[in-house]
């Protein structure tokens, strides 16, 4: 017998195919009759296969390397040599068990074993009938199951769709033998002399570039319509992946000859440029020598342009380098070296213009026009760095823009909040595909002068991640003794920003690196008052809504006293921009009665403020009555303005022991731990018996639990509050108090006194008890501000007492 080649069958039509290889005889219909009568023994050995899935009719290859396989080969090979083949699930499994096998597999016969120099053996099989495994009855020396017949649903012989289906797979099949190169054109001939439809449908099944899955699921089709259906599907998508991947062969062999043939097409392209009137290189070339030369550029400046402009020449336009280069050169000849506008130094016209854009903030506006009069006496054009911190909205970037209008300088700002990238600030080196030139670089270009009024939004809120602290970025843009040469990497050489008017915003000074804070003078904004934002709502916000909503001051009007209702009962911030919402609201509802010709009270009323926003959220507190012992009324700074809060204290049988409640910080319970303490020592003094102090329980809470309390500030009052309990004496009516204490009962000063102060007007106290030393901070304060208040300013623990308690004792007064 002749020694034949045999072919792999499962790499025939879409992988490799052995051109020196005969085939083995395909199946006709008469075997495939035959074959189909054939009784299926009882039970069979299983041959797990790791990689492939054996389809009825169809003959494949199969390697076997395992001592389990090469033993269940021989002996069945030997015998019978029928054996069921099954695919296993994963194929990295060495020993697979029972549950590592699909359930559907296929009855082979051994048509032929080789034994290779390796050890291994290759055995040719055939696949019969599908079967499925019923039950496993042993495992070692190989798996051996019992089975049953799987039975295949075929459509009838003159059923015209699947015959079409079948003649749709057979052409498509002999397309992809045409269109893959690896395939030689005399398998089509194989494809072509197959008769059976469904030897046909297993057979382009079995050797189609598919997964174990996508195969095993193939086989357990039993409809064999829904299984011709199926492989089509396949077939279409490896037939349009075959395509493709001729096109980009294609695509990719003719990259060689193009650069080849590059110089004459760009001499062609050339001609064709300069005939229809356009561009050529040597015209950009000679645009870019001609704006260099109008350029206010120092001598180094120039070498390097030049130097940088020659290299452009010498490249080729096709390069990828020579964009980048000429992005390079442009942004050098569009950035304004030594390019400034004219500072124009009227203060008049700049308090004119801070004071029309901005009611309040006059300790802000005036040190603005200081820095202005400098510049105007010192006449370099060398700008400070200002840092206006502040709340939210309370106007610091517009006051950035009002200067920048004042002096005539251009206006630019970058937003800083989440930058995270050192690149930003720096730019990109110009190598990295993509690279630019960083946010600072960018505004200055956009601007066109290299004086403008710059605002970095948010300095607060940079980030650090692996990309590089933005933070120390700045830290060059913002030194005064160096940012005249600052360096930007795209740029690759200095640039002069000391002639740029920084302006820094910010709402938390504390997340500010300290090196960064010690470039910066820091002015700080306070939060607008109840009156300020009155005046503020008055002036600009309620004329600039109706602006933006399509009506006039004759279509609707607010008096102060309804705006006044709107701050106190429906916001709570230090800027206006919850303010701004609500009137917005107010006057959205007008515009709806006006379009649709309803009536509407032109005069907003109280009624329509409640019935367009609601029933007010927001009622501040009001000071109390002096019924109860032990209830002081303190006052607080917060982010959104100042407010009042009442220290409660309670006393109960015990042996002195202090407990605190309210959400308070370290700092609150130390000024509470002290106030005792000071009590105790010195209980004589306030006319308490120092035995009831080792009886009795101290309970000291702070109301509104759910926000957190800190601060020194609460101290005289927490002080009162006990001393007020163990005597049983009344508080004063209508009176505040701010100050820390020290264990010597001195009186120390606190911060946030104007807002205090105007919180505890709002909640109708009559009477202040403050440090002696925050007197400046009353005097800064517009007397308008003031009307009904009086203070008390006090040196000493003692002092506090003698004003704040009265001698009458309170309604139903303990006996302690």
């Amino acid at each position: 017998m002749p020694d034949h080649k045999i072919i792999s069958f499962d790499n025939l039509s879409l992988q490799e195919f052995d051109t020196e290889a005969e085939l083995i005889p395909l199946m006709t219909p008469e075997d495939e009759e035959e074959m189909s009568k054939e009784k299926l023994p009882s039970s069979l050995p299983i041959l797990p296969l790791r990689n492939t899935v054996l389809f009825p009719g169809v003959v494949i290859p199969i390697t076997a390397g395992r001592d389990k396989s090469i033993k269940l080969i021989n002996e069945a090979n030997a015998g019978d040599k029928i054996i069921g083949v099954v695919a296993q699930k994963n194929e990295e499994d060495e020993d697979p068990t029972k549950n590592d096998i699909h359930q559907i597999g296929t009855v082979a016969r051994i048509l032929r074993v080789l034994k290779m120099p390796d050890g291994n053996v290759t055995v040719i099989l055939q696949g019969k009938k599908r079967f499925e495994v019923d039950a496993v009855i042993q495992e070692t020396p190989y798996i051996k199951a019992t089975i049953k017949e799987v039975q295949e649903i075929r459509p009838s012989f003159h059923d015209t769709e699947f015959n079409t289906i079948a003649d749709s797979i057979r052409d498509l099949a002999v397309q992809i033998i045409k269109e893959s190169p690896n395939i030689p054109t005399e398998a089509t001939f194989a494809i072509k002399n197959i008769e059976s439809q469904s030897f046909l449908i297993n057979f382009v099944s079995s050797n189609m570039n598919l997964t174990v899955e996508e195969k095993q699921n193939l086989l357990k089709m039993n409809v064999l319509k829904e299984r011709a259906l199926e492989t089509l599907r396949y077939m279409n998508v490896e037939f349009q992946k075959l395509e493709l991947k001729n096109d980009i062969q294609s695509k990719v062999r003719f990259d060689l000859d193009q650069q080849q043939r590059e110089y004459f097409l760009h001499q062609q392209m050339k001609t064709i440029q300069e005939e229809l009137g356009g561009v050529s290189n040597e015209q950009e070339f000679e645009e870019m020598r001609t704006r260099s030369k109008t350029k206010k550029w120092n001598e180094k400046t120039q070498k390097h342009f030049e130097k940088e402009f020659s290299k452009l020449q010498r490249m080729n336009p096709q390069a990828p380098d020579f964009g980048i280069q000429r992005n390079y050169l442009e942004l050098i000849l569009d950035l304004p070296w030594n390019e400034f506008s004219k500072d124009k130094f009227d203060l008049k016209n700049a308090q004119k213009i801070l004071d029309r854009d901005h009611f309040g903030l006059e300790d802000v506006k005036k040190r603005m026009i200081e820095h202005l009069a400098v510049l105007k006496l010192r006449n370099d054009m060398k700008s400070p760095i200002i840092c206006l911190t502040g709340p939210p909205g309370v106007g610091k970037t517009s006051i950035g823009k009002s200067v920048a209008e004042a002096l005539g300088r251009e206006y630019v700002r970058i937003s800083l909040g989440g930058l995270r990238d050192e690149a930003e600030i720096r730019g990109h080196r110009k190598t990295y595909i993509g690279a630019m030139p960083g946010r600072i670089i960018q505004s200055i270009k956009k601007a066109k002068t290299s004086n403008p009024v710059f605002i970095l939004d948010e300095i607060d809120k940079l980030s650090v991640s692996n990309q590089g602290d933005p933070s120390s970025a700045l830290l060059e843009v913002l030194d005064p003794e160096q940012n005249n040469d600052f360096y930007d990497n795209f740029l690759e050489m200095g640039y002069d920003l000391s002639k740029v008017m920084f302006i820094a915003t910010s709402n938390n000074m504390a997340t500010i690196q300290p090196a960064l804070k010690d470039r910066m003078e820091v002015i700080k904004m306070t939060g607008y008052t109840t009156e300020e934002k009155v005046e503020i709502a008055r002036q600009h916000l309620f004329p600039k809504q109706l602006k933006e909503h399509g009506l006039n001051a004759k279509q609707l009007t607010i008096g102060k006293k309804q705006l006044e209702k709107i701050i106190e009962g429906y916001t709570r911030e230090s800027g206006v921009r919850s303010l701004e919402q609500k009137l917005a609201q107010v006057i959205r509802n007008a515009a709806k009665s006006v379009a649709m010709e309803e009536e509407y009270n032109v005069k907003v009323t109280d009624e329509d403020i409640v019935a367009i926003l609601g029933s007010p959220k927001l009622e501040r507190d009001k000071a109390e009555g002096n019924d109860v012992a032990g209830v002081v009324t303190g006052l607080a700074w917060t982010s959104v303005g100042g407010d009042i809060l009442f220290i409660e204290s309670l006393i109960s049988s015990g042996k002195g022991a202090l407990t605190l409640t309210g959400n308070l910080g370290t700092v609150m319970k130390e000024s509470a731990t002290i106030a005792l303490e000071y009590i105790k020592s010195n209980a004589d003094l306030f006319g308490i018996n120092p035995e009831i102090l080792g009886k009795y329980n101290f309970h000291l809470h702070v109301p509104e639990g759910a926000t957190p309390k800190d601060g020194p500030s609460a101290g005289i009052a927490m002080l009162t509050s006990l001393v007020s309990l163990l005597t049983q004496r009344k508080i004063k009516k209508n009176i505040a108090m701010t100050g820390e204490i020290t264990l010597r009962g001195k009186v120390l000063p606190v911060g946030g006194i104007k807002e205090k102060i105007l919180a505890a007007k709002r909640a109708n106290i009559k009477e202040i008890i403050l440090c002696h030393e925050n007197k400046s901070d009353i005097e800064e304060i517009k007397s308008t501000y003031l009307e009904g208040l009086t203070f008390h300013y006090v040196k000493e623990m003692s002092e506090v007492i003698d004003i704040a308690i009265t001698n009458q004792k309170v309604k139903n007064a303990k006996n302690l």
